[in-house]
């Protein structure tokens, strides 16, 4: 076959209706980040808030990188009413969201500066219902594209990354340029709004068949003979099984180690992302500055460049994916430390974010395809939220501490470089492990 009819057949795998599926749940995955991530750091700022207050808050966001203690029950429990209607992904998904769209009617009648106490706890209620809504989808998404068609994960991760990005990115600027004529407030209202109509995605979708129910029967009669007792049986499949089956299928080992992999990839990113908003603000940018290139603008590399890092997965692989996204990443970062020496220069800003969002879309890509296929058909939504929970650990919990760190180092260039220096021990890994990356991509798509 000739390069021009691969690279034909490559954009041709695009015509498929169930990956506007994946991208229409992927926005309503993206869109509680900007809730209580973007938008409330700007708020936060706006209101006087000091650099470590602001990082603080964010560590609502650690619940992300737990989910996978709860994860068992998206996968098991069968949701009274809306269960058998809307099906086992959907209906958890649709509560995740009215859980949501209540928290943030909740915010918008309060004024965080004063209230912090009572809005952090609406923001953990959305971390809480948006971290379990990410397990529904992701295991979504994975039932819909399973390993029969491997050729289809890149695809399908690109989706999910452009509705992450699209639903986290496009409020944003519709934020940050509002925010000064009609107020945080209103902002919020309008927020409640976009909750409302990706509710109404939700119930569009068409719920994914699999083998899943079969799979899990099969393992509760296994350990129905083993402990002599349904209600044992249920409770050891539901909490125990799906990590067994992950560590059984990869070898305890390999296992670990990529596990560990998982954790250190995108803690540099991490702690760049959180501080981002407050470092934009200090140096000079307005909100509408910030509005347009770091959400608008970024949002359409985001997407260009998600589209172009699919393709190239899908043609040369996931692991060159990944060591392009990781060297790309660390180099971005470096160009935050030039903004902070220059100045406000919306040109070179401009040119950061779009090297920024180069190395979001193709590490992202390539990451969320070889999370899936480690994850196995009975346990899905468990398998991934522990994989993700890890990746996320970085990105949640620890870069909480971002703003002490920026304040101890009480120098932005310092702090971009550290955050560029934090990206090479997985890109050590990487290459160290490669033999064991291809082995387990080649059995997963030769199964």
């Amino acid at each position: 076959m000739s390069q021009s009819m691969q690279w034909k057949s490559a954009i041709k795998s695009y015509m498929d209706k169930r990956l506007l599926w994946v991208f229409m749940l992927g926005c309503s995955s993206g869109f509680p980040w900007v809730l209580i991530g973007s938008n409330m750091s700007g708020w936060l700022k706006d209101a006087g808030l000091t650099r470590a207050a602001i990082g603080y808050f964010g560590s609502v966001f650690a619940v992300y990188a737990i989910n996978f203690m709860w994860a068992p029950l998206v996968d098991r429990v069968k949701l009274p009413f809306i269960g058998n209607k809307l099906g086992q992904r959907r209906s958890w998904i649709f509560l995740c969201q009215a859980i949501v769209l209540f928290c943030t009617l909740q915010i918008a009648g309060l004024d965080p500066s004063n209230n912090l106490m009572l809005a952090s706890m609406f923001a953990l209620a959305i971390a809480t219902a948006s971290a379990t809504q990410d397990v529904a989808i992701d295991a979504f998404r994975i039932d819909t594209f399973p390993k029969s068609e491997s050729t289809k994960m890149p695809q399908a991760s690109a989706m999910a990354v452009i509705g992450w990005w699209t639903g986290y990115s496009l409020p944003g600027y519709l934020a940050f340029v509002n925010a000064d004529s009609i107020g945080w407030n209103g902002v919020y209202y309008g927020m409640a709004g976009i909750v409302g109509l990706l509710m109404v995605f939700t119930l569009l979708v068409g719920e994914p068949k699999t083998k899943r129910d079969e799979l899990q029967h099969e393992a509760e009669e296994r350990h129905n003979k083993l402990v002599g007792s349904k209600v044992a049986a249920w409770f050891t499949v539901t909490v125990i099984e799906p990590f067994y089956d992950f560590f059984n299928r990869n070898g305890v080992k390999t296992a670990c180690t990529l596990l560990l992999f998982v954790f250190l990839f995108k803690i540099g990113e991490a702690f760049l992302g959180r501080m981002s908003i407050t470092f934009y603000k200090e140096i000079g940018f307005s909100n509408e500055q910030i509005g347009y290139y770091s959400k608008l603008i970024g949002w359409g590399a985001t997407v260009f460049f998600t589209l172009l890092g699919s393709l190239i997965n899908v043609r040369f692989g996931v692991i060159k994916g990944l060591m392009i996204g990781g060297i790309a990443m660390a180099a971005s970062n470096l160009m935050f430390a030039l903004i902070a020496n220059v100045g406000p220069n919306e040109h070179l800003f401009l040119a950061t974010i779009i090297v920024d969002n180069f190395t979001t879309a193709f590490s992202t890509v390539a990451f969320v395809s070889f999370l899936t296929i480690l994850t196995g058909e009975a346990f899905s939504a468990t398998q991934y939220a522990l994989l993700a929970s890890l990746g996320n650990l970085g990105r949640t919990t620890l870069a909480s501490f971002s703003g002490e760190l920026a304040d101890y180092l009480n120098s932005w260039p310092l702090f971009f470089i550290l955050t560029a220096v934090m990206v090479i021990p997985s890109l050590v890994m990487l290459l160290m492990l490669k033999g064991h990356f291809k082995a387990l991509l080649d059995k997963a798509q030769g199964s």
